[in-house]
């Protein structure tokens, strides 16, 4: 693998509280492959067991051709790829920020990706380790992954959910699984220490982690797509709008975010991106245009733009990216809706759409920076979206990228 540089090589720095701040804090091992040891009483405060705390984000992103089978994952800090086992007929990749679960016909195959991040609030630990595969969970196509620190929950095409330990996920172990009662209209997300679903009635239920209800907000989402999790709350996307369901000391809470006019069902937010830890979320409003919802302020803005491959922003006042079908970026002020910025065309060759499969081309966002893949051209362009979207590196690689997940934010 060859790394065109536009620039020096750019190194990411921390932009949140790290643990080298915190005297509590301590580094580990500067391996990746470190041996496992046995901790002792006298443990570092944040020590993970088989890997090494770092001071700064540990991001990667693991890459899939669905024809080949070949996967990669590029290490962002030293620019490096690592070659992992095929996985064929990949119909999506998703990612809870260190797995990649790369679903297909017969089952979802989960990769370590060793590297994850654990946010205390008040500081962040980074890590990394050595990747591995993990094995294969019992979830086919339209299955829905979603995690937290604890607890995986996976929910089938037909809405049962199934709840794996992290543990046993991080140990390299899929593990045995404790369904779920009832079926869910949409993905069970872990959440608060419980797991929050949406019924087939479209009422929302909260279970604890051992699948017992808890009290719940009455609240409904009609024709539940999409979710995300914000340092705000769980947002879930709704016919009419969004539904934010947060927690406090135990009680469970919705609150509806509208559109504010009614809006065709094609025109509607059905799945969200953003940056992980943002409040700002983005979705296809239709061909021409973006939503973008801002929990802080429970609003949302619809941005016109040309048409729309796929769309992200690191929120916090930055712009608003969007993959067109002329095969560039374009940045927009979410504020005013107007074109700021915008790069040559990036693309080798017409770009996909979700019309023709799963390989569309996608924007992954983190601190400093954003990822594109080309996956026709066999590469994929790190972004430096806030110097107008100047192309900072080029990773150039021996597979075709059509499926891309950022992991270690």
């Amino acid at each position: 693998m060859f790394v065109r540089r536009n620039v020096t090589a750019w190194v990411p720095t921390a932009l949140v509280a790290v643990c080298l701040l915190t005297t509590s804090c301590a580094g580990q091992d500067d391996t990746a492959s470190a041996p496992r040891t046995t901790p002792s009483a006298s443990a570092p405060h944040g020590y993970v067991e088989g890997a090494q705390e770092k001071a700064e984000q540990q991001s990667r992103l693991v890459l899939n051709d669905p024809v080949t089978g070949d996967t990669r994952v590029l290490d962002l800090i030293t620019g490096k790829t690592h070659e992992v086992p095929r996985t064929s007929g990949t119909t999506k990749l998703t990612t809870d920020g260190r797995f990649g679960y790369f679903h297909t016909a017969g089952s979802t195959r989960a990769l370590d990706s060793g590297a994850w991040m654990v946010d205390h609030g008040d500081h962040v630990h980074y890590y990394r380790a050595a990747i591995r595969d993990v094995g294969r969970l019992p979830a086919g196509p339209g299955s829905r992954v979603r995690s937290d620190a604890a607890v995986t929950a996976v929910t089938d095409k037909d809405g049962r959910a199934r709840i794996y330990r992290r543990a046993g996920l991080e140990k390299g172990k899929v593990g045995s699984a404790r369904p779920l009662p009832g079926t869910h209209a949409g993905a069970v997300v872990p959440y608060a220490e419980h797991l929050l679903g949406v019924t087939d009635d479209g009422k929302v239920a909260v279970y604890d982690r051992e699948g017992k209800r808890a009290a719940s907000p009455d609240a409904g989402c009609e024709e539940v797509r999409g979710d995300a999790v914000t340092r705000r709350g769980v947002v879930l996307g709704c016919a009419d709008g969004a539904l934010l369901v947060r927690e406090a000391d135990g009680t469970f809470t919705a609150e509806k975010i509208p559109y504010g006019d009614d809006v065709p069902e094609k025109e509607r937010a059905t799945a969200f991106r953003h940056r992980p830890g943002s409040d700002t979320l983005t979705a296809p409003a239709g061909e021409r245009a973006v939503w973008v919802l801002d929990v802080g302020e429970r609003t949302w803005q619809r941005v016109k733009t040309g048409p729309v491959v796929s769309a992200n922003t690191a929120g916090e006042g930055s712009v608003l990216i969007v993959l067109e079908t002329d095969g560039a970026l374009h940045g927009y002020d979410i504020a005013t809706g107007k074109q700021v910025s915008r790069t040559k065309p990036l693309l080798t060759g017409a770009p996909e759409t979700d019309s023709a499969g799963p390989a569309v081309p996608v924007i992954e966002v983190d601190r400093s920076r954003a990822y594109l893949n080309d996956p026709k051209g066999k590469r994929v362009y790190e972004i430096d979206y806030n110097d107008n979207l100047r192309v900072a590196r080029t990773f150039d690689l021996d597979i075709e990228p059509a499926l891309m997940v950022e992991t270690g934010r």
